[in-house]
């Protein structure tokens, strides 16, 4: 049987993808090249600054107030992701974790979830393990070749330019929920 297209706010999707979104109860993020742009900004002090997107803070958001729970899974400690985190009510923070199935796989059984009702979105080569475990795994759309070709989906927006906030909506609009959302970005 032939894929069909489905139209997303975004653009056409595989009607499969809307399917595996249905499912979905636990969204888990990278941080870097996936809230931010990748980049990593030093000050002469030595300190550390990122940029997040305000529609990616107002998805996250929306999805849980619409019942998703939300997870973030990064290799680097950031006492700024702890903070933006916090504020978008993001249930489970995870920092200073290379190998990151693990953490993701401690969190689905935490919540007692299968792989089918997980998605992942990430841009590099640390987050593939994870988007080929679960459920609906996502790729930001400038994210490493191998990425792209491990991943169920891509973004049409890049990591740091709405990409969070378009798989938010996708899944609200898998599952009904869009026209419910609310709110503000933080």
């Amino acid at each position: 049987m032939a894929n069909t297209l489905a139209n997303t706010l975004y653009g056409q999707v595989n009607s499969d993808i809307i399917e595996k979104a249905k499912a979905i109860k636990l969204l888990v993020c990278d941080i870097d090249g996936v809230f931010s742009d990748g980049r990593i900004y030093l000050g002469n002090q030595g300190e550390e600054l990122k940029a997040f997107n305000t529609k990616d803070g107002f998805g996250m958001k929306a999805l849980v107030d619409n019942g998703v729970t939300t997870a973030v899974i990064t290799g680097r400690n950031s006492t700024i992701v702890e903070t933006r985190m916090k504020a978008l009510n993001v249930s489970f923070i995870v920092q200073g974790k290379e190998d990151k199935l693990p953490a993701l796989k401690e969190i689905a059984k935490q919540l007692n979830l299968s792989h089918h009702e997980i998605a992942y979105i990430g841009d590099d080569a640390p987050d593939i393990p994870c988007i080929e475990y679960v459920g609906l795994g996502v790729a930001v759309n400038d994210a490493h070749p191998l990425v792209v070709q491990s991943a169920d989906f891509t973004t049409f927006l890049k990591g740091g330019m709405g990409a969070v906030r378009e798989l938010c909506d996708l899944i609200m609009q898998s599952q009904n929920t869009l026209q419910f959302a609310k709110g503000s970005s933080v």
